[in-house]
């Protein structure tokens, strides 16, 4: 896998999540103060330097082969999930996330939360840490798996943190959720690469061989973005609703 599309995937995946964090610390931040809400988000960011600074090191020591097979089925698993929302929603069958509307959601909510009686608000801080520990957690996740098993992560990392630099520069800047992301494009995108790169890793990883190398890999994202497509046009049609079977996809 070349360093741009390594890079590109690690930007993608961190920039949807990040988008997500943005929205619950904005709508946190302006409702109930941002002192708290620092607080929690300084918090969460501490939790995940421990996350990745444990796991990182020990990437390292796990065999290529086995760690190609392990991290494949996660990507596989990753991947997939990501894929069938990005196709739902493409498709019309789900609605398109919608951050304009979560906001608000978390707005209404932080205003009719109960008021502090001491200096630290602790519904805006544990707010903010759930939102950007649980989102930087995938972000976490994408980088070790996809830069471990291509024994890259600090490339994978600088996909992260120019991902960071952007999203979190444009929401500083405008001081309000990115409504206007193609959110579930990039969704999409990421989920063919992440899907892509588990079926190719797991082959790789139980000793299979793909014709070509690393070159391989490409063929092997254009089919599954071409059955992804193919999904997206058998189910359009069928008309937007919120549930399937009962449960409802966020």
């Amino acid at each position: 896998m070349s360093t741009a599309v390594l890079v590109l995937v690690a930007f993608l995946a961190s920039a949807v999540e990040m988008v997500e964090a943005l929205t619950i610390v904005l709508a946190v931040g302006v409702t109930r103060g941002w002192r708290s809400t620092m607080v929690g988000v300084a918090g969460a960011t501490g939790a995940l330097v421990v996350v990745v600074g444990a796991l990182g090191p020990a990437l390292v020591q796990v065999p290529i082969s086995t760690l190609r097979v392990v991290v494949g089925g996660l990507l596989l698993v990753f991947g997939l999930q990501w894929l069938r929302k990005a196709v739902l929603r493409a498709s019309g069958v789900l609605a398109l996330h919608d951050e304009a509307g979560i906001y608000e959601t978390e707005v209404r909510e932080a205003s009719e939360a109960a008021r502090p009686t001491g200096a630290l608000d602790a519904y805006a801080a544990t707010l903010a840490f759930k939102g950007v520990f649980l989102e930087g957690l995938e972000v976490a996740f994408i980088v070790l798996t996809v830069g471990g098993a291509h024994g890259s992560v600090l490339t994978a990392s600088a996909g992260a943190l120019l991902a960071l630099v952007v999203v979190g520069g444009v929401g500083v800047w405008l001081h309000r959720p990115l409504t206007r992301v193609p959110e579930n494009s990039m969704k999409f995108v990421v989920g063919v690469m992440l899907t892509s790169f588990g079926v190719f890793w797991s082959t790789e990883g139980l000793g299979g061989h793909w014709p070509g190398g690393d070159a391989s890999l490409l063929p092997v994202i254009a089919v599954v973005a071409l059955f992804a497509l193919g999904l997206v046009g058998a189910l359009r049609g069928r008309g937007a609703r919120s549930r399937i079977g009962g449960e409802v996809v966020p």
